[in-house]
């Protein structure tokens, strides 16, 4: 099999390390991929979001299977060019790419199938959203309706807070067009986790359980990122919080966006928030999370191909997943001053002596290769991921990597999979 993964980031190639394990598979193509996908597969110079180019090259190059990374191509509706065109991929079509797309839309169809979620409301101007903070009291979530990079999400803890988010997604129009809607849902309590599942449209398999580490700084304090390490397994996920999830969220959504006609396929990332009154559901991501893909998929003992072929051709019923014992842990190494402004084009040293450690990869998040020499090219640079008998040694492991590794103001979280440790 010939098979095309796009993206560009640290879950592109973990996907593509994952994917080269198949007996199935005998080239790999990343577009545009990165320095570290380089190594793996040929990389192709098409953007994620130049949809006709990728139709165009995987009908051309004859690709057996596509896997769509990121989600800007899902929501612009990748999947519907490529079945028209007789191209087998991974992942939701455009209408319910929405679930990520719309945060409108999602908490819309959670209402509609009662799947737990936080008290909501939506808003086309500043003015009545305001009111209705008044109204509802603190703390309070405000959320730009379409994609933001991550950014649309303010958490606000005072009436000034709120009203400053509320400025800037509608007068200052920060996210553009994704910020013509805001949604304006009640604050939950709890600790937050990650599931994520296959689903066939029909059947649901959860992979293993992970938490992510949003925020930039120790203690979870600071402005959120994209993601700065996460683990896997997640002790707050107990088997009975799983079947809470899947009766109560997983269940309804997905067999009533079946009778709607609406079949999801691909993947499903559901960002949950356990409170004391059960499992709430703060997002859903259409794809595989990032970094969490870098925490589950090495614990993954299955022929990952065959599990998304399964996928596509409603199989799933007849899959299991197998999952190695051990903990793993991924920490992302980032340029200093993500997320705001950071300086590019650092050479990166140590990478072959931290991969010599035990069990222990690097993924390339943001890296461009020049000769036998890498360099940093983004906010999230690196993932460093070590598995390890449990969570503290595979932490261990995994910091000891990052000691060999350098570039010029070079920054990462020292405390990721603190929650699980302190239990």
């Amino acid at each position: 099999m010939k098979v095309l993964v796009i993206g560009s980031g640290g879950r592109e190639h973990c996907l593509a390390w994952k994917i080269a394990q198949s007996d199935r598979v005998k080239k790999i193509f990343c577009a545009p991929g990165n320095g570290g996908t380089g190594g793996l597969a040929k990389n192709i110079n098409i953007a994620g979001s130049d949809v006709k180019a990728l139709c165009d090259f995987a009908k051309s190059e004859k690709i057996d299977l596509t896997i769509v990374g990121p989600e800007l191509p899902l929501v612009q509706g990748i999947v519907d060019q490529f079945e028209r065109r007789g191209l087998k991929v991974f992942g939701p079509r455009e209408q319910l790419a929405l679930l990520e797309g719309s945060k409108v839309f999602a908490k819309e169809t959670m209402a509609r199938f009662n799947v737990p979620t936080a008290e909501f409301a939506v808003f086309n101007h500043p003015e009545p959203a305001l009111n209705y903070i008044r109204k509802n009291g603190l703390p309070i979530v405000v959320k730009a309706d379409g994609l933001a990079s991550g950014k649309g999400v303010y958490v606000s803890s005072n009436f000034t807070e709120a009203e400053q988010a509320i400025k800037e997604i509608f007068i200052d129009q920060r996210f553009g067009p994704a910020g013509e809607q805001v949604v304006v849902e009640k604050c939950l309590a709890g600790e937050e986790a990650s599931i994520l599942v296959f689903c066939d449209g029909n059947n649901v398999i959860p992979l293993a359980s992970a938490q992510d580490h949003k925020r930039i700084f120790d203690g979870d304090s600071g402005p959120n990122t994209g993601g700065m390490g996460a683990y896997s397994p997640a002790p707050c996920v107990s088997a009975a919080l799983e079947q809470k999830v899947n009766s109560q969220i997983l269940q309804p959504l997905v067999h009533g966006l079946s009778a709607e006609g609406k079949k999801y396929t691909g993947v499903l990332y559901i960002g949950l928030m356990i409170t004391e009154a059960g499992p709430k559901v703060l997002e859903f991501n259409v794809r595989f999370g990032d970094p969490e893909t870098q925490a589950i998929l090495p614990r993954l003992k299955n022929d990952l191909v065959e599990v998304m072929l399964a996928t596509i051709e409603g199989h799933l019923d007849r899959v299991s997943l197998s999952w190695d014992s051990r903990a793993c842990i991924c920490v992302a190494v980032a340029s200093g001053g993500y997320p705001g402004g950071y300086e590019q084009g650092k050479k990166i040293s140590g990478l072959d002596q931290a991969e010599k450690l035990p069990d222990t990869f690097v993924f390339h998040a943001a890296t461009k290769k020049e000769g036998d020499n890498y360099f940093t090219c983004g906010g999230r640079v690196l993932n460093v991921v070590s598995l390890g008998a449990d969570l503290k040694q595979a932490k261990e492991r995994v910091y000891q990597a990052i000691e060999k590794i350098n570039f010029a103001k070079m920054y990462y979280r020292k405390d990721i999979g603190w929650r699980a440790l302190s239990r």
